[in-house]
């Protein structure tokens, strides 16, 4: 498939080096010389220079052949246009923009997207789902994550396996008899920054972060046995009142019994989300401070939400959160810069989450072919969880697990049948409109959508 990336950003660079590596064709287009060149030194991608909202660049780019342009420049109005020039010019039947700016998002306003007024097919908020992800987080205390599969028939539970783990160096053969009533399958671990099927007679390892699909009226029981006996979290701190910090908020204000405070260096701004909650109590304040800290009620706080603009005030925050407030907190922290997970152990941080990489897994589920839906990218999107169902013409149909000839590096981890959740099991039979939930290394991905002929 012809793809057309607009902006060559964080974003960018990780869409077209997982889209390239799946065997698609991607230009990417960008103002900045300097950030193409890296591009262009590191993807097998054609760069250009220029301003996307230029026809004769995006003819350039080969609009007049892309099925898809991806619009993810730092400015909303110019991801608008691109939607716009590329239904109108080039008739590019599929268009995606990230748009940041919540005017463009509510009330009269989210009408504007459609054929008769601006021709955008999907809209990515990076602050929404950013907000969604973490709300998520505190659904399952225990998990790193926590994400849903078929309708939230089935969960991903990302867990950090900690000292004491009862269930650690047991081979999962082992487990499997031990615990033959769970709905549960375990994919593998992510181990020293690369990812490790794990097979019957695998052990899980202290340190390590397991990926687990499980029915998901089992998770609690799931959580008990990797030693997590967890409550959910009543009292609830938010550093930093921007777009994230105002959405998680408003999706706690939904659950009775929460207590929400949020701290929020400017003045006017928060005034301003102190009037759109209603029950968050807002502080305005640095939450470097200790005063504004004890202020906020520290030592009482279950879990702290670090989500202001600067990561190095994120980590901080969580540093202190933890001096002041005791060890038994959680503590959770956006960064966009990478490199802060390898000082995340000796910091103490509990979770440390890139928000561009939930904007990667959002967009890359509208780039896969037909029957995908749910995607969860894996270690810079070298790996991908991801839901399909099985159409009539697969060649999948009638045959067993065993017998279906999957890539080396795919691996299955529930079966929805008729909203019957189904553990994978090597005798188990595909049947038509089998909802699958697996995992894939990025570059099998096209002979996967093959074999399930996703493509309807």
């Amino acid at each position: 498939m012809n793809i057309i990336i607009c902006g060559a950003g964080m974003v960018g660079f990780s869409i077209s080096k997982q889209l390239q590596a799946q065997g698609h064709s991607v230009t990417v287009i960008d103002q900045s010389s300097e950030d193409i060149k890296k591009i262009n030194d590191t993807q097998d991608v054609k760069g250009i220079v220029g301003r996307a909202t230029l026809p004769s660049v995006l003819e350039n780019a080969g609009a007049k052949d892309a099925a898809m342009i991806i619009a993810v420049t730092r400015n909303d109005e110019t991801n608008m246009i691109v939607c716009q020039l590329a239904s109108s010019l080039f008739n590019i039947s599929k268009k995606i923009a990230r748009i940041r700016s919540q005017e463009f998002l509510e009330g009269k306003w989210s009408k504007l997207y459609n054929k008769s007024n601006i021709p955008i097919d999907v809209i990515i908020s990076p602050e929404r789902e950013v907000a969604k992800s973490l709300y998520r987080k505190l659904e399952a205390p225990g998990a790193l994550d926590n994400v849903p599969f078929v309708k939230d028939k089935v969960k991903l539970l990302e867990i950090y396996i900690e000292k004491g783990c009862p269930i650690a160096n047991i081979p999962l053969k082992d487990l499997t008899k031990k615990f033959p009533e769970f709905k549960a399958h375990i994919f593998g671990a992510e181990r020293k920054e690369s990812f490790v099927f794990f097979k019957k007679n695998d052990q899980i390892k202290i340190g390590d972060k397991v990926y687990v699909v499980v029915s998901t009226d089992q998770i609690n029981k799931l959580l008990s046995v990797f030693g997590h006996e967890e409550k959910l979290a009543k009292k609830i701190l938010i550093i930093g009142g921007g777009n994230i910090g105002l959405h998680l908020a408003k999706l706690l204000e939904t659950v009775e019994g929460l207590r929400i405070k949020i701290i929020e260096k400017n003045k006017a701004r928060a005034e301003q989300i102190a009037s759109e909650l209603s029950s968050a109590i807002v502080i305005c304040g640095d939450a470097l401070d200790e005063k504004i800290l004890k202020e906020a009620n520290i030592e009482e706080v279950e879990t702290v939400f670090a989500l202001t603009s600067d990561d190095e005030d994120n980590v901080m925050a969580c540093v202190l959160a933890e001096k002041y407030g005791g060890p038994s907190k959680r503590t959770i922290a956006i960064v966009n810069k990478q490199n802060y997970s390898l000082l995340q152990e000796s910091l103490k941080i509990d979770d440390l989450v890139d928000p561009r990489m939930t904007t990667v897994s959002k967009i890359m589920k509208h780039v896969h072919m037909g029957t995908i839906d749910t995607v969860y990218s894996l270690l810079d999107g070298q790996y991908e969880f991801l839901e399909a169902k099985i159409l009539e013409s697969s060649e999948l149909i009638n045959k067993s697990i065993k017998d279906s000839n999957l890539p080396e590096e795919v691996r299955i981890g529930a079966i929805v049948r008729k909203n019957k959740v189904i553990m994978p099991k090597s005798s188990v039979v595909f049947e038509k409109d089998d909802v699958v939930v697996f995992l894939s290394k990025r570059d099998q991905l096209k002979e996967i959508e093959n074999l399930f002929r996703i493509s309807s």
